[in-house]
């Protein structure tokens, strides 16, 4: 089992014959993943990477059965683009894009929460089942099909968390990437939840970042949850009104975005929290190892 996609899923590209479709396109077929078409409005009839090519999401889905999009539209078609993924009825959206303007975020978030598509981005990596599907710009090379589920904002941070998971003989159930922007769709404890209704999910990794306040939401599920959580904020030494890397990880004026005050929110949590990154692979063994003997 996986969370969000999986070998029973059926992927479309969302602006696939487009330079970045086209990648992720051939990167899915060359991977394994169920990709079942791509649109693109007037090149409807053509193909690419195999697939077939429609002229809107609608006729796609009706075509196709698809039912998880990645889009890769233009920043000025996005909101347009967004609407008619929800409105085909499409359960789950990918929004690789980045400087998508806020109001347009706001209007697709609420869009699609409104009307049960499930949203991750803007400027989302993606997610992925190692070995089953991949809807991401992780590298299938870097994976591994394991038990540890991972929520995230930053795709360059997953990869030093997954390389240290390697190091200790570790893999990946599903990792998720909800997007660096200031409006994002989904938040970390709504995946905390499909989490922890995974059986073959046994602990979860969850990174945060300087800015904002989600984690907060997210330190109060982790302390509901029999699926331990390890948390990681990374940005400890970052300045006061400073971006760093994302548009949303700024740290403020309000203590409340400031990476030590999420770090303690977990540990009062009972959370299990890392200090460094290259901590994160034996306090995740350590914790397993915990739990298996908590529960023999």
């Amino acid at each position: 089992m996986s969370i969000l996609v999986g070998s029973h899923s059926k992927i479309l590209v969302q602006g696939i014959t487009g330079q970045t479709g086209r990648l992720f396109a051939e990167k899915m077929i060359a991977g394994g993943t169920p990709l079942v078409g791509g649109v693109t409005p007037g090149k409807g009839g053509s193909v690419v990477a195999g697939v077939p090519v429609f002229d809107s999401m609608r006729e796609a889905v009706e075509a196709t059965g698809a039912d998880a999009v990645l889009c890769c539209i233009a920043p000025a078609y996005v909101l347009d683009g967004m609407y008619e993924v929800v409105d085909a009825g499409i359960p789950l959206a990918v929004l690789y894009i980045e400087n998508i303007p806020v109001h347009d975020a706001i209007r697709m978030c609420a869009y699609a929460k409104a009307r049960g598509t499930r949203l991750l981005g803007p400027n989302s990596a993606g997610t992925v089942s190692p070995g089953r599907a991949n809807m991401s710009d992780l590298n299938d090379a870097n994976l591994r099909p394991g038990r540890i589920g991972i929520v995230s904002k930053s795709g360059t941070l997953t990869y030093e968390v997954i390389d240290e998971l390697h190091r200790h003989g570790l893999g990946e159930s599903t990792v998720v990437c909800l997007g660096g922007d200031r409006v994002i769709g989904t938040d970390y404890a709504e995946v905390l939840d499909l989490f922890e209704a995974d059986p073959e999910t046994d602990l979860v990794i969850l990174i945060g970042e300087p800015g904002g306040g989600l984690e907060y939401p997210a330190a109060a599920k982790a302390a509901t949850m029999r699926t331990p959580v390890v948390a990681y904020i990374t940005g400890q030494a970052s300045p006061q009104d400073a971006r760093m890397g994302h548009a949303g990880a700024v740290v403020g004026e309000d203590v409340r975005s400031r990476p030590q005050s999420k770090m303690q929110a977990f540990a009062s949590a009972g959370g299990v929290v890392a200090q460094r990154v290259t901590d994160i692979g034996a306090l995740v063994a350590h914790t397993l190892a915990r739990a298996q003997t908590r529960s023999s």
